[in-house]
């Protein structure tokens, strides 16, 4: 099989397709309450690339994100931390095709007034 012919020109990907990418990634994830508001919340009005709980740069063909999370309880903080590293890098290699620099995943707060309420 050949592969199409393809005119030239180039495909660009706004920042804020990954916040999304990565937010809903992010909220998939096994043990994740919800996003926490980002302790730099005023970056928001002067950076595009920021959403509540998610803040994504990219520099050539690499992203680099920082999410900030309130885990639900009764969990292991560090598994659902690398859970949420792998999915994220996943979901940006895959949906994108580039490469991601690093994920830093910020435990802001563990969810138990969810399990009171249970």
């Amino acid at each position: 099989m050949t592969d199409p012919i393809r005119p030239p020109g180039k495909t660009t990907i706004a920042p804020e397709v990954l916040v999304t990418i990565v937010r809903l990634t992010v909220l998939s994830v096994p043990g994740v309450s919800r996003l926490a508001t980002n302790p730099t919340e005023v970056e928001r009005f002067f950076n595009k690339n920021t959403s509540e709980g998610i803040k994504v740069s990219v520099e050539g063909n690499v992203a680099y994100a920082d999410v900030y999370v309130v885990l639900k309880p009764d969990l292991n903080v560090r598994e659902v931390g690398h859970n949420i590293q792998a999915q994220v890098t996943r979901a940006i290699s895959e949906m994108v095709g580039m490469e991601v620099g690093r994920v830093n995943v910020h435990v802001e707060d563990i969810d138990y007034v969810a399990q009171a309420g249970a």
